[in-house]
């Protein structure tokens, strides 16, 4: 499909705007962006006014994260066509990610789309970005309060509000509307979840009991319950549940249960339970699980999946930094005064929010540009593809990034150990660091799984964190960071796409 497009964009003519547009939005649709862009700015050249062309050459900028060329011709499209809703939020979003001041232009695009939740979600991202917590949590309460089903506005309510320091009313809007809907299965179920998510598995627990009173039996809350029980290591509990449960249909649940498995100490059953999924779309979720199991029984596939020492890369740039201390300086203004996000691994400091590289200042832009070159030296030397392998692919490249962002831990603080499963590569880059602790204190660990499956299996990897250091690892790999006392400790962090 994709060579296709790319032959069909080398024949259309820049002077039939209808065909243009129609080839470039399934180019850029499909991935193509770079190869769309030659087509589209001779076709505005030739068609100034045509506020569609203006646009695709905005979307195409988005997806290549160049934000600032996306901002300037969603403004000359928005220009052109006042009175576009898609055109006003494309505005709105591409200033928000590129670090631009947003809320007004998303109160804009609300203007024209009044009942769009996307947009809604925007602004209230705009909000947070511009200081205006406060009002974004207000809103959004005011939004649940007419429409209580909507899931995503729960969901980014309780974030907020997590962040705002709620950490006993966080979730009050899906109690709003379960007594408005109690018998809306979802609503409790994402409540559920996102009690999980905090860690709050007894919260969760009570919590089911109370759906089932007020929505009566269902399925999805079986499936929170044997979560639960194996999350919290009620073993036989998590034994029955899960036989009751029937086979296991999607990744997600096949991951719950691996995790189960080397919790209940039936290391030896995760291996031959896996295999089936290891070929999922998904399977990434599964195989950390894998890893774990083969590391634990002395299985030399391990070696195969995780062994290979080039898979892991350190690679020293500080010197290809112009100035290490301004990108410090510019992060900091970046990292508001709030509690630690919902979700993430980060333990006593704080995370950006949205794309970091899709930001235009030059200190992240320049930074940008010399991480996609170490990022594609460390592909360079990887060993060469192997069927199967969850990172050894025969396709690799051009360099996406999936996430971006950066944490700052102000005083005591660390990384749980985690994975990045919607990754193909993980990171950690060091633009700040306290004076040298003991021993590994602050340094990046590899392959010790998450503490709460209560696994006796350390890092088979450290490593020292340097100012300037880049660390490269494939996303399914384990990675976590040593505590350490003091002192302000500022990364970047970001995730290489998959390759299509």
């Amino acid at each position: 499909m994709t060579s296709q497009l790319a032959l069909m964009l080398s024949r259309v003519s820049p002077e039939d705007a209808d065909t243009v547009f129609a080839v470039g939005a399934k180019a850029v649709k499909a991935g193509l962006p770079a190869e769309a862009l030659p087509l589209l700015e001779r076709a505005r050249e030739r068609h100034p006014g045509d506020a569609r062309i203006w646009q695709l050459i905005g979307l195409a900028h988005r997806k290549l994260d160049d934000l600032g060329p996306a901002v300037a011709a969603f403004e000359k499209a928005a220009a052109l066509a006042p009175g576009d809703a898609l055109i006003a939020h494309s505005l709105a979003r591409s200033a928000l990610e590129a670090g631009l001041p947003s809320r007004r232009l998303f109160d804009r695009a609300l203007a024209l789309a009044p009942n769009d939740a996307s947009v809604m979600l925007g602004r209230a991202a705009a909000q947070l970005a511009e200081g205006e917590i406060a009002q974004a949590i207000d809103e959004l309460a005011a939004q649940l309060r007419l429409h209580p089903g909507w899931l995503q506005g729960h969901q980014t309510l309780c974030r907020l509000r997590w962040l705002h320091g709620d950490g006993g009313g966080y979730t009050a809007s899906f109690a709003a509307a379960t007594a408005a809907a109690p018998r809306e299965v979802a609503i409790w179920y994402e409540w559920a979840q996102t009690l999980m998510h905090a860690g709050d598995y007894a919260g969760a627990q009570a919590l089911m009991e109370r759906a089932r009173a007020a929505a009566g039996p269902n399925p999805a809350f079986d499936s929170i319950e044997t979560v639960i029980a194996a999350e919290t290591g009620d073993t036989q509990r998590a034994d029955r549940l899960f036989a009751a449960l029937g086979p296991i249909r999607h990744v997600t649940m096949a991951t719950r249960y691996a995790r189960h498995l080397l919790r209940a100490g039936r290391v030896d059953q995760v291996a031959a339970f896996a295999q089936p999924w290891l070929a999922d779309p998904e399977a990434d979720f599964i195989w950390p699980y894998v890893a774990t199991a083969w590391r634990l029984t002395g299985d030399p596939r391990w070696e195969w999946l995780e062994g290979d020492e080039r898979l892991v890369g350190v690679y020293d740039l500080a010197e290809e930094i112009p100035s290490l201390e301004g990108l410090a300086e510019t992060l900091r203004g970046l990292h508001l005064d709030l509690h630690q996000p919902l979700e993430q691994s980060v333990r006593g400091g704080t995370q950006t929010d949205g794309p970091l590289f899709s930001r235009v200042e030059p200190e992240i832009r320049a930074l940008r540009a010399t991480l996609v070159k170490a990022v594609e030296r460390h592909i360079a030397q990887l060993p060469p593809p192997v069927e199967g392998h969850p990172t050894l692919l025969p396709m690799r490249g051009p360099v996406r990034f999936s996430g971006s962002w950066s944490v700052r831990l102000p005083g005591a603080g660390f990384h749980s150990n985690h994975l990045h499963p919607a990754g193909w590569l993980s990171s950690a880059f060091y633009v700040a660091l306290p004076p040298a602790g003991e021993g590994h204190a602050g340094w990046l660990k590899l392959g010790e799984p998450h503490a709460e499956l209560g696994l006796d299996l350390a890092p088979f990897r450290y490593v020292e964190p340097k100012p300037g250091r880049l660390v490269l690892f494939p996303s399914t790999m384990w990675h976590g960071t040593v505590p350490f006392e003091a002192g302000e400790r500022m990364t970047v962090a970001f995730d290489v796409a998959r390759p299509a």
